[in-house]
């Protein structure tokens, strides 16, 4: 017989769960918090917890009889729900602190983490930081590094939202390599042959005969055997395309106002995360200077004597030469590097009409790393048969990105921005493996 509500038995009414972050409107209360026991010390007759959840950390301070109890107590990482008056001390962090506590242990812990949480900073090697991500990414400076990530991804949302791009998500299994056939991963599909898509390229193209503008934030792959502190193979790409455009200036002022919005939304919901890291965020030009590739030999030679003139890419040198050049004579952590030659660019990027040996394509540089790419892209079905065939490319593996092309295309274009090297530049970390839960490289595919 299933009992009727007056035969059920309730248990004593708990305090609703605030948040660390709400505490400062309820001093003089009794309240409730709930998270991970980060920290404890003692002194004297006091004993000192710091409880931490996923907005921050609060101090609870017990004594006499609460402080006994707590000896030895829950090990750290263990969760907690503490109930005890909020008070103001001048001495505690965020000079709110819980006194008068009653402890409850949610989940003991069963081993100790394998660093100390409970410290400012985490005293552990990278291979350390990254074996042992499923703990470490807790601590509140490696939890603030994916939360400005966020705030970033939310304001390239908000940026491309506002100008009416429709957000999309597009295969990431592909009958095609997008670019180079070197640098993709094989997958096994039902027997035949696939490939993890190393951009939304060819897909935010099509959509461009739907939408017109369209954007996406999601995962690509790339089997470049890198090492590096700035190459991963999977990493979070941010895309934009975007069509009737007059040629690559107008999505390098589209790339512009996206990245201003990121930053923008890491100032606006992600002060603390910039406070704890000390962070200083860029300021973005309401124009970012340029110059093109060849001015861009151009000047390294004057500058530093090394003749790369014959060169079709810019080295990662290249790259922090023009990165300090922008600082010291346009006052700029940010610069455009355009008209790549065509022949080093992917087969879709459009020749500038005057100097067809140069794409529409460019590269911005954020303190003296290469962030972005993008350009203008072909828009005529012809001219994709000739540079396939100029390329020695099969048309068949395209059949279906042609069709697009078929049946009618305007001038379109758009870029790519990849979110943890973004990330780095703004933070100052060494590698960007530091800015990724969970890196995939050349040697790590666990945790």
């Amino acid at each position: 017989m299933v009992p009727t509500q007056h035969q059920i038995q309730h248990p004593r009414e708990q305090l609703t769960r605030l948040r660390t972050s709400e505490l400062g409107a309820h001093v003089g209360e009794r309240v409730r918090v709930a998270g991970w026991l980060h920290a404890r010390r003692r002194l004297g007759g006091l004993t000192f917890l710091t409880l931490r959840d996923g907005w921050g950390l609060v101090q609870v301070v017990a004594e006499g009889a609460a402080a006994a109890a707590l000896d030895p107590g829950p090990p750290a990482e263990s969760v907690i729900a503490i109930e005890g008056v909020v008070t103001r001390s001048a001495q505690a962090p965020g000079g709110l602190e819980i006194t008068a506590p009653t402890v409850e242990v949610i989940a003991a812990a069963t081993v100790p983490p394998p660093v100390a949480l409970g410290k400012r900073e985490l005293k552990a090697g990278l291979a350390t930081l990254l074996d042992t991500a499923v703990v470490t990414n807790r601590h509140p400076a490696r939890r603030a590094v994916f939360r400005l990530a966020a705030a970033a991804m939310a304001g390239f949302r908000a940026t491309l939202l506002e100008r009416d791009f429709t957000e999309i998500q597009t295969p990431k299994l592909l009958a095609a390599a997008t670019e180079s056939g070197a640098s993709v991963f094989p997958v096994d599909y039902f027997g035949r042959t696939a490939v993890l898509a190393q951009s939304p390229q060819l897909y935010k193209q099509m959509m461009v005969g739907v939408f017109e503008r369209v954007f996406e934030v999601g995962p690509v792959f790339r089997a470049e055997p890198h090492d590096t502190t700035r190459h991963l193979n999977e990493y979070v790409s941010l895309d934009a395309e975007m069509g009737f455009i007059t040629d690559h200036h107008d999505i390098m002022a589209l790339l512009r106002d996206a990245v201003a919005g990121m930053v923008g939304a890491m100032r606006a919901r992600a002060g603390a995360e910039l406070d704890l890291l000390g962070v200083a965020l860029p300021e973005v030009p309401a124009t970012i200077p340029e110059i093109t590739f060849v001015e861009a030999h151009e000047l390294i030679l004057a500058r530093h004597g090394v003749d790369v003139r014959g060169e079709l890419d810019l080295s990662p040198r290249d790259e922090r030469w023009l990165g300090d050049w922008a600082r010291e004579e346009r006052g700029s952590d940010f610069l455009y590097v355009t008209g790549y030659p065509t022949r080093k660019v992917a087969f879709y990027a459009q020749p500038n009409p005057e100097h067809p040996e140069y794409a529409n394509y460019f590269d911005l540089i954020f303190r003296g790393t290469e962030m972005v790419s993008g350009g203008q892209r072909r828009h005529r079905y012809e001219d994709y048969l000739a540079v396939l065939a100029e390329r020695g490319l099969p048309a068949e593996p395209f059949a279906a990105y042609l069709d697009a092309f078929r049946y009618g295309m305007p001038p379109h274009g758009g870029f790519g921005l990849g979110l943890e090297r973004f990330v780095m530049q703004v933070t100052g970390l060494p590698t960007i493996k530091l800015v990724s839960l969970f890196p995939r490289d050349l040697h790590r595919l666990t945790p």
